[in-house]
């Protein structure tokens, strides 16, 4: 359940990513990254669910968890270089941190188990 919910919530994201990136003139290596990190933490969690390994699984899953701290970064690089306005980035930051938040939380409970 909770990895449908986590695959339902980094697609979102994605897409607001995306949509962000629109907004953004220039910086075309930045917004690479960006988009690159992005959408990276929704398709790691989707190959999760064709895991071959429990081992195989919980390593989609940090990947993610690697690539949603990344694209942290990039939001708050565009917030401290004045790429972008907080308040368009703000909502992004949210929500990536509670794909985060979800991320730990599977990935500390695979690890448990």
């Amino acid at each position: 359940m909770k990895e449908n919910k986590l695959a339902d919530l980094s697609m979102d994201f994605a897409v607001k990513a995306l949509e962000l990136t629109n907004e953004i003139e220039g910086h075309y290596s930045l917004k690479n990254q960006f988009e690159r990190s992005a959408t990276s933490i929704g398709a790691n969690i989707r190959e999760a669910n064709y895991a071959q390994s429990k081992a195989d699984f919980l390593s989609k899953l940090q990947i993610s968890l690697k690539e949603c701290y990344e694209t942290e970064y990039w939001l708050e690089l565009f917030i401290r270089a004045k790429i972008l306005p907080a308040e368009k980035v703000k909502r992004l930051l949210h929500d990536s941190g509670e794909i985060r938040k979800l991320l730990v939380s599977s990935v500390n409970t695979l690890k448990n188990k």
